[in-house]
């Protein structure tokens, strides 16, 4: 099976950073799409940004110029950098990956989720 391991959350000022990780492992032949969700209380699930296996990175428009999300395909992880943090940012941050196992080549990939991982922006 695939399994993804989210690191990097915590509390911080309006207008600080944080970096989040996600790492994925298990016997995977490849990773397509990856990316990062949001939940606020109240709110509805959000796709906060997204990256294809090339590179190709998109935002929500909330966090355009702000998140910047990168991944590395040699070691199977990602990352989420976010600066100018504003409280509105607070929410369970949640990553995936559309990962193809080895044991399932011929049954094509499957989206694979973290358990979730707190970010709180607060004075």
């Amino acid at each position: 099976q695939v399994q993804l391991e989210e690191s990097g959350g915590g509390l911080v000022q309006p207008g600080g950073s944080l970096r989040l990780s996600c790492a994925a492992s298990g016997r995977i032949f490849r990773i397509n799409d990856m990316g990062w969700y949001r939940q606020a209380p109240g709110k509805q699930r959000e796709l906060v940004a997204e990256i294809s296996s090339r590179g190709s990175p998109n935002y929500a428009a909330a966090v355009q110029g702000r998140f910047t999300i990168s991944r590395d395909n040699a070691k199977n992880t990602m990352a989420l950098q976010m600066d100018s943090l504003k409280p509105e940012d607070t929410a369970v941050y949640f990553c995936y990956g559309d990962a193809l196992p080895w044991d399932g080549i011929n049954l094509g990939a499957r989206r694979y989720w973290g358990q979730g991982t707190q970010v709180t922006v607060s004075s």
